[in-house]
Protein backbone atom coordinates (compact mmCIF):
# COMPACT_ATOMS: atom_id res chain seq x y z
CA UNK A 1 0.00 0.00 0.00
CA UNK A 2 0.62 3.48 -0.16
CA UNK A 3 1.49 3.75 3.06
CA UNK A 4 3.67 0.66 3.42
CA UNK A 5 5.58 2.58 0.64
CA UNK A 6 6.13 5.85 2.84
CA UNK A 7 6.64 4.09 6.01
CA UNK A 8 9.86 2.27 3.90
CA UNK A 9 11.32 5.92 3.20
CA UNK A 10 10.48 6.98 6.98
CA UNK A 11 14.15 7.02 9.25
CA UNK A 12 14.13 7.17 12.69
CA UNK A 13 16.47 10.33 13.70
CA UNK A 14 17.20 9.71 17.76
CA UNK A 15 18.38 13.38 19.68
CA UNK A 16 18.91 13.47 23.46
CA UNK A 17 17.75 15.57 26.53
CA UNK A 18 16.59 19.16 26.51
CA UNK A 19 16.89 20.86 29.82
CA UNK A 20 16.16 24.85 30.38
CA UNK A 21 18.75 26.05 32.80
CA UNK A 22 19.65 22.86 34.24
CA UNK A 23 16.02 21.71 34.54
CA UNK A 24 14.37 18.53 33.01
CA UNK A 25 11.20 19.74 31.16
CA UNK A 26 7.91 18.23 31.90
CA UNK A 27 4.15 18.69 30.24
CA UNK A 28 2.66 16.84 33.10
CA UNK A 29 4.66 19.16 35.95
CA UNK A 30 3.57 22.56 34.37
CA UNK A 31 7.63 22.90 33.98
CA UNK A 32 7.91 23.89 30.14
CA UNK A 33 7.91 27.38 28.37
CA UNK A 34 6.12 28.00 25.47
CA UNK A 35 7.81 28.08 21.67
CA UNK A 36 5.77 31.26 21.18
CA UNK A 37 7.13 32.92 24.29
CA UNK A 38 10.73 31.66 23.46
CA UNK A 39 10.98 33.11 20.65
CA UNK A 40 9.24 36.66 21.46
CA UNK A 41 12.10 36.77 24.26
CA UNK A 42 15.19 35.69 21.69
CA UNK A 43 13.19 38.32 19.22
CA UNK A 44 13.44 40.78 21.97
CA UNK A 45 17.20 40.06 23.39
CA UNK A 46 18.33 40.41 19.74
CA UNK A 47 16.51 43.87 19.43
CA UNK A 48 18.44 45.13 22.23
CA UNK A 49 21.82 44.03 20.74
CA UNK A 50 20.42 45.07 17.41
CA UNK A 51 20.01 48.45 18.91
CA UNK A 52 23.52 49.15 21.08
CA UNK A 53 25.66 47.85 17.83
CA UNK A 54 23.40 49.27 14.79
CA UNK A 55 20.84 52.21 16.20
CA UNK A 56 19.97 53.14 12.66
CA UNK A 57 19.25 49.70 11.33
CA UNK A 58 16.30 49.64 9.00
CA UNK A 59 13.86 47.11 9.46
CA UNK A 60 15.52 46.50 12.66
CA UNK A 61 12.06 44.37 14.22
CA UNK A 62 12.28 41.77 11.18
CA UNK A 63 16.31 41.49 11.56
CA UNK A 64 15.88 41.26 15.37
CA UNK A 65 13.00 38.43 14.42
CA UNK A 66 16.00 36.53 12.24
CA UNK A 67 18.57 36.27 14.85
CA UNK A 68 16.12 35.38 17.73
CA UNK A 69 14.71 32.76 15.86
CA UNK A 70 18.29 32.21 14.24
CA UNK A 71 19.89 31.90 17.64
CA UNK A 72 17.02 29.09 18.75
CA UNK A 73 17.21 27.12 15.72
CA UNK A 74 21.48 27.32 16.06
CA UNK A 75 21.32 26.44 19.31
CA UNK A 76 19.51 23.35 18.54
CA UNK A 77 21.47 21.90 15.53
CA UNK A 78 25.06 23.07 17.04
CA UNK A 79 25.83 19.71 18.97
CA UNK A 80 25.83 16.66 18.70
CA UNK A 81 22.53 15.48 18.28
CA UNK A 82 22.49 12.57 20.35
CA UNK A 83 24.18 14.99 23.47
CA UNK A 84 22.04 16.99 25.82
CA UNK A 85 21.10 20.16 25.34
CA UNK A 86 20.81 22.99 28.45
CA UNK A 87 18.99 25.77 26.96
CA UNK A 88 19.82 28.91 28.29
CA UNK A 89 18.16 31.58 26.11
CA UNK A 90 20.25 34.81 26.85
CA UNK A 91 23.87 32.79 25.95
CA UNK A 92 22.37 31.36 22.86
CA UNK A 93 21.08 35.16 21.40
CA UNK A 94 24.60 36.79 22.47
CA UNK A 95 26.40 38.09 19.05
CA UNK A 96 29.56 36.91 20.52
CA UNK A 97 30.55 32.85 21.17
CA UNK A 98 29.39 29.41 19.28
CA UNK A 99 25.98 31.36 18.61
CA UNK A 100 23.70 31.28 15.50
CA UNK A 101 23.95 35.25 15.89
CA UNK A 102 27.51 35.08 15.72
CA UNK A 103 27.82 33.40 12.46
CA UNK A 104 24.81 35.61 11.65
CA UNK A 105 27.09 39.09 12.24
CA UNK A 106 29.70 37.64 10.75
CA UNK A 107 27.65 37.28 7.92
CA UNK A 108 26.61 40.66 8.04
CA UNK A 109 30.47 42.49 8.56
CA UNK A 110 31.58 40.79 5.55
CA UNK A 111 28.84 41.45 3.64
CA UNK A 112 29.22 45.70 4.71
CA UNK A 113 32.77 45.26 3.58
CA UNK A 114 31.68 44.51 0.13
CA UNK A 115 29.19 47.35 0.18
CA UNK A 116 32.15 49.45 1.13
CA UNK A 117 34.11 48.77 -1.99
CA UNK A 118 31.85 49.75 -4.01
CA UNK A 119 32.37 46.82 -6.89
CA UNK A 120 31.14 43.90 -7.39
CA UNK A 121 33.68 40.72 -6.34
CA UNK A 122 33.28 37.89 -8.33
CA UNK A 123 35.06 35.00 -6.75
CA UNK A 124 36.59 32.48 -9.71
CA UNK A 125 39.57 30.33 -10.77
CA UNK A 126 41.42 33.04 -11.85
CA UNK A 127 42.06 34.71 -8.56
CA UNK A 128 45.43 34.67 -6.85
CA UNK A 129 45.57 35.16 -3.24
CA UNK A 130 48.13 37.17 -2.25
CA UNK A 131 48.09 36.83 1.25
CA UNK A 132 49.49 33.78 3.39
CA UNK A 133 46.91 34.45 6.41
CA UNK A 134 44.19 33.54 3.87
CA UNK A 135 44.95 30.34 3.27
CA UNK A 136 43.31 28.80 6.13
CA UNK A 137 39.95 30.10 5.12
CA UNK A 138 40.84 29.07 1.43
CA UNK A 139 41.02 25.70 2.86
CA UNK A 140 38.16 25.72 4.79
CA UNK A 141 35.76 27.03 1.92
CA UNK A 142 37.00 24.38 -0.73
CA UNK A 143 36.30 21.79 2.00
CA UNK A 144 32.45 23.15 1.92
CA UNK A 145 31.04 20.47 -0.61
CA UNK A 146 32.28 17.42 1.54
CA UNK A 147 31.09 19.01 4.84
CA UNK A 148 27.91 18.83 3.65
CA UNK A 149 27.80 14.90 1.91
CA UNK A 150 29.53 13.63 5.17
CA UNK A 151 26.76 16.02 7.79
CA UNK A 152 23.76 13.83 5.11
CA UNK A 153 25.57 10.92 5.46
CA UNK A 154 25.36 10.91 8.87
CA UNK A 155 22.52 12.86 9.64
CA UNK A 156 23.77 15.08 11.67
CA UNK A 157 23.16 18.82 11.17
CA UNK A 158 26.04 19.52 14.00
CA UNK A 159 28.41 18.73 11.32
CA UNK A 160 27.21 22.46 9.29
CA UNK A 161 27.27 24.23 12.42
CA UNK A 162 30.58 23.81 13.39
CA UNK A 163 31.94 24.37 10.34
CA UNK A 164 29.87 27.68 9.90
CA UNK A 165 31.51 28.22 13.49
CA UNK A 166 34.70 27.54 12.49
CA UNK A 167 34.49 29.67 8.76
CA UNK A 168 33.10 32.62 10.97
CA UNK A 169 36.24 32.59 13.63
CA UNK A 170 38.82 32.43 10.96
CA UNK A 171 37.20 35.19 8.79
CA UNK A 172 37.24 37.39 11.74
CA UNK A 173 40.70 36.26 12.65
CA UNK A 174 41.82 37.66 9.28
CA UNK A 175 39.76 40.70 9.44
CA UNK A 176 41.19 41.54 12.56
CA UNK A 177 45.08 41.48 11.14
CA UNK A 178 44.41 42.46 7.28
CA UNK A 179 42.66 45.48 5.87
CA UNK A 180 40.66 44.50 3.24
CA UNK A 181 39.72 47.51 1.20
CA UNK A 182 43.28 48.91 -0.13
CA UNK A 183 44.63 50.65 -2.65
CA UNK A 184 47.05 48.26 -4.86
CA UNK A 185 46.36 45.29 -6.00
CA UNK A 186 45.67 42.77 -3.19
CA UNK A 187 42.26 44.31 -2.96
CA UNK A 188 39.90 42.71 -5.61
CA UNK A 189 41.37 38.70 -4.27
CA UNK A 190 40.37 39.94 -0.52
CA UNK A 191 37.29 41.23 -1.83
CA UNK A 192 36.63 37.84 -3.96
CA UNK A 193 37.54 35.87 -0.59
CA UNK A 194 35.25 38.19 1.22
CA UNK A 195 32.77 37.35 -0.69
CA UNK A 196 33.44 33.41 -0.93
CA UNK A 197 33.17 33.15 2.84
CA UNK A 198 29.75 35.26 2.49
CA UNK A 199 28.40 33.09 -0.10
CA UNK A 200 29.26 29.95 2.12
CA UNK A 201 28.24 30.98 5.42
CA UNK A 202 24.47 32.21 3.87
CA UNK A 203 24.44 29.09 1.79
CA UNK A 204 25.27 26.57 5.11
CA UNK A 205 22.85 28.32 7.36
CA UNK A 206 19.79 28.19 5.33
CA UNK A 207 20.71 24.77 5.17
CA UNK A 208 19.99 24.50 8.64
CA UNK A 209 16.87 26.98 8.50
CA UNK A 210 18.41 30.00 9.98
CA UNK A 211 18.50 33.61 7.83
CA UNK A 212 21.33 35.44 6.87
CA UNK A 213 20.73 39.15 7.29
CA UNK A 214 22.49 41.39 5.05
CA UNK A 215 22.85 43.87 7.98
CA UNK A 216 23.07 43.92 11.63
Amino acid sequence: SEVSRRADDIEHIGFGMITMNGKKMSTRKGNIVPLVDVLDTARQLAAEQISEKNLGLENADHVAEEVGAGAVVFNDLQKDRNLSIDFNLEKIVQFEGDTGPYVQYTHARAMSILRKSGQQAILNTGVTFVDEEAWPIVSRLSAYPEMIKRAWQLREPSIVAKYLLSLARDFNSYYAHTKILVNNEKMQSRLSLVQGVCSVLKSGLNLLGVSAPNQM
